[in-house]
Formats: structure tokens, C-alpha cells, sequence
């Protein structure tokens, strides 16, 4: 996946997860319960662009913060 679009996909879960006043260890923690066995570290990678999202954790984290699958992806 190209580093640019990355980043801007993971600086949009993090507004989005901002909007809904979340911090990372919720969401983490939301996504374990969830089924995903992602850390707080973890999602502050995917929000910097170090770290690629897997499709369940996209999945989750649409459902989670309640927002459309654009709202991740808008470029």
C-alpha cells in the first residue's frame, strides 16, 4: 500500500476516534472484545501509517466508532 494513503487512513481513524472522545486503549480494548488482539500500540501505528489494517480490524473499528467505510477511506 502506498506510505501516503496510509497515513492519511490512519490520521482519519484518529479524528474519527477523537470525535467520539476515545482514546487508544479504548478502542484497542473495544476491538479485543471485538475478536481482534490489537494493543494501544497498535492502534497508534495504524494512526501514523506504520502499520497495515487488516480487513476484521476495518470492519470493527466501522462499527465501533459508528461511522461509513468513506469516512475511513476518504482521501
Amino acid at each position: 500500500m502506498n506510505p501516503m494513503i496510509e497515513k492519511r487512513i490512519g490520521n482519519n481513524i484518529r479524528m474519527l476516534r477523537e470525535k467520539k472522545n476515545m482514546t487508544q486503549e479504548l478502542l484497542a480494548a473495544k476491538m479485543q472484545i471485538g475478536g481482534c488482539d490489537i494493543t494501544r500500540s497498535a492502534v497508534a501505528k495504524i494512526e501514523v501509517g506504520q502499520r497495515h489494517l487488516y480487513p476484521d480490524e476495518i470492519i470493527l473499528i466501522k462499527e465501533i466508532l459508528e461511522v461509513s467505510y468513506d469516512d475511513i477511506f476518504l482521501i
